[in-house]
């Protein structure tokens, strides 16, 4: 049976504290063909020892070093060294179930039109307990993130793609890569299984985002896949049509333009699109 090798990227600004219970996860994968790449984005912690005590403690982990760049350019800098051909990147303060990588190699020999495979997730930290999410659709993709930082995808789609996009300085940049990489096609599953653990934490860079940045990330994401958005939600005039739809059923409602902005957002967006992003 073959056994691809995987390449676990790990990112770290500031989150020397939790790094090695995220690589104690890695380690104890039941998977054994895999790398494990922590970058160091430019950290003023210890993360550099941290690092390098399970560089020593085990081959498979490799240290880097780069200038601070953000979290895209760090997983960029990681996957760019990768001998995987396979893909999982995880964040420095999360973890991964011991069966995840092994279930989701499983997946992709099954299927070979799989370009992204995921799991079930747990809370833990400020919260705990199961994390319920959306089922995956493209549709849905397009209102809101389902799909949590650390999934399994090919090299190569990284490749196609030109890795993450570095302009998401501001976050969000899953949910812009998945984009990406899925809407020309391609199959998505969702493991079964419990694969990876969530740390909720008082402060989190998704809760630092301001209003002004969250608008940022709209209208950059809204232009650069605007086809993606059109093929799920339809031209600007169908949707125009189907606002009318919708306005004539809430003409008592129709008290202000704010009314009529507010309802075609929860009726077409849901208003979710700021759900998983860390």
């Amino acid at each position: 049976m073959y056994h691809p090798r995987v390449s676990i990227i790990v990112p770290c600004y500031n989150q020397a504290q939790y790094l090695a219970e995220a690589l104690q996860s890695v380690l104890g994968q039941t998977y054994e063909n895999w790398e494990c790449i922590i970058v160091n984005d430019g950290s003023p912690d210890n993360t550099k020892e941290v690092a390098q005590e399970w560089v020593k403690k085990d081959s498979r982990f490799i240290y880097l070093y780069k200038e601070n760049g953000g979290l895209s350019s760090a997983r960029n800098a990681g996957i760019a060294i990768a001998d995987g051909e396979f893909i999982l990147p995880l964040d420095g303060d999360d973890r991964i179930g011991k069966d995840y990588t092994l279930l989701a190699m499983k997946a992709f020999q099954e299927d070979s039109d799989l370009k992204l495979v995921y799991c079930k997730a747990e809370k833990f930290g400020e919260e705990s307990g199961s994390w319920d999410l959306p089922d995956f659709s493209l549709l849905n993709l397009a209102r809101q993130n389902m799909i949590f930082c650390s999934a399994f995808f090919r090299k190569k789609e990284w490749e196609r793609v030109g890795g993450y996009d570095v302009n998401m300085i501001y976050g969000w940049e899953d949910w812009e890569f998945w984009i990406t990489i899925l809407k020309a096609g391609g199959e998505v599953k969702c493991l079964d299984e419990v694969g990876f653990y969530y740390r909720v934490k008082e402060v989190s860079m998704i809760k630092m985002i301001d209003k002004i940045n969250q608008q940022k990330n709209l209208e950059y994401v809204g232009v650069k896949h605007a086809d993606f958005f059109i093929q799920q939600f339809g031209t600007f005039w169908s949707i125009e049509n189907q606002i009318s739809v919708i306005k004539k059923k809430h003409e008592t409602n129709l008290k202000s333009e704010k009314f009529v902005v507010d309802l075609f957002c929860k009726t077409f967006f849901g208003f979710t699109i700021f759900g998983i992003l860390k």
